[in-house]
């Protein structure tokens, strides 16, 4: 009896400092946030801190996520989510690998 109530502090003390060790992604959602247009202008991307809309001729918002390097798209909650990778993000310029490996160069 003693042992486990020395061992729920112990497992109280771990997973606080796993929470204070992952790197929050809001750092990355706001370098995201905007409007976007394809290196070749058939596609506008537009990220707000609350939908991730695609227009390529029919736009489309769904609730999207950050893990990583990889945002997490659903639309109305429906799963499994889409998956684009970032390859690479700054200020101006944003390439992702949509699911199907194809890589979009996207600019403000």
């Amino acid at each position: 009896m003693k042992k486990n109530a020395l061992m729920l502090p112990v497992f109280g003390l771990v997973l606080l400092a796993f929470a204070c060790n992952t790197k929050p992604t809001g750092e990355v959602n706001k370098k995201l946030e905007g409007k976007w247009q394809s290196k070749d202008g058939n596609t506008k991307l537009e990220i707000t801190d609350k939908g991730f809309t695609m227009d390529d001729g029919k736009p489309v918002t769904e609730d999207y996520f950050v893990k990583k390097d990889t945002i997490y798209t659903s639309y109305e909650g429906s799963r499994p989510f889409t998956k684009f990778a970032i390859k690479n993000l700054d200020d101006h310029k944003l390439i992702l690998f949509y699911p199907d490996s194809d890589l979009v160069e996207f600019s403000r």
